[in-house]
C-alpha cells in the first residue's frame, strides 16, 4: 500500500491537518477490461473495452498519426484516369490548361477506399510493434488469457 500525503491549513498559530491524498486512489480502476497507455507527457485510459478489441485499440493509439496520414494521402483529390505515360502526361497538362476547369475534373476516393487505407496503415503498425519479441509474447499470453476466460456456448 502506497503512503498517504497529508495536507495542512494554517489556523491562528498552528498547523492543523487538513486533507489527505494517496495516488493509489486516484489510480485505480472500476471493475472491469481496462487499456492504459503511457507515453511521453501523458497517458491514455480506455475503460470497460471488450477484450478481444484490446490489441485493435492499442495498435489504434499507437498508429494514430500513420493512420491520418494514410486516410489523407488516400482522400486527396486528383484526375479520374490518370495519363500513362510521360507523353500522354505532358498531353493532359497542355489539353488542361487549353480548357481550363471545365476538363481537369477532380475525384475523391470513396469512403470504404479510406477506410481501407487506414485499416492498411494499422496492420503496418502493429506488425511493427508485433515484430518486438516482449510484445510477442505479451501478445500470445493476451490471447491465452482470453481463450480461458471467454464463455463458450454449450448448446
Amino acid at each position: 500500500m502506497k503512503e498517504e500525503t497529508i495536507f495542512y491549513i494554517k489556523k491562528g498559530r498552528r498547523y492543523v491537518p487538513h486533507s489527505s491524498y494517496s495516488s493509489e486512489f486516484c489510480d485505480s480502476f472500476p471493475k472491469g477490461t481496462h487499456l492504459v497507455q503511457s507515453y511521453p507527457g501523458g497517458s491514455s485510459r480506455r475503460y470497460n473495452i471488450d477484450p478481444a478489441y484490446a490489441p485493435m485499440i492499442a495498435a489504434g493509439r499507437v498508429a494514430e498519426d500513420a493512420m491520418c496520414r494514410a486516410l489523407q494521402k488516400a482522400s486527396e483529390l486528383k484526375p479520374r484516369q490518370t495519363p500513362i505515360t510521360e507523353g500522354q502526361r505532358n498531353a493532359w497538362k497542355k489539353l488542361a490548361n487549353e480548357f481550363g476547369d471545365e476538363l481537369a475534373t477532380l475525384h475523391i476516393n470513396s469512403a470504404h477506399d479510406i477506410a481501407e487505407e487506414g485499416i492498411k496503415a494499422l496492420m503496418q503498425e502493429a506488425d511493427k510493434l508485433l515484430s518486438n519479441p516482449a510484445v510477442r509474447k505479451a501478445y500470445e499470453h493476451f490471447l491465452m488469457l482470453c481463450e480461458l476466460t471467454k464463455e463458450r456456448d454449450t448448446v
